[in-house]
């Protein structure tokens, strides 16, 4: 008895959808359902656990910061020759 319902209600209901769906299209069935299962499964294996970032090393943080204003002017200007 599973839940309240007896081996012979399981049968019946057993029966019933065979006759509805046939063999074939439950064995189809059947089948995509355990393969969406077995992928579901190795996705969350192969999920890459979170990290920490990584660390800036000091050569990363130093050429990250603003240029000086004498600098930043002259790099944004375009010349007479790119025009």
């Amino acid at each position: 008895m599973i839940g309240g319902i007896s081996v012979t209600q399981l049968l019946i209901l057993l029966v019933i959808v065979m006759l509805v769906f046939g063999t074939k299209r439950l064995r189809n069935i059947g089948s995509d359902l355990g393969s969406a299962v077995k992928g579901f499964r190795k996705g969350i294996e192969d999920e890459p656990e979170e990290k920490e970032p990584e660390k800036l090393t000091t050569e990363e943080t130093t050429s990250t910061e603003p240029q000086k204003k004498g600098e930043n002017d002259r790099v944004s200007r375009p010349t007479d020759a790119d025009v």
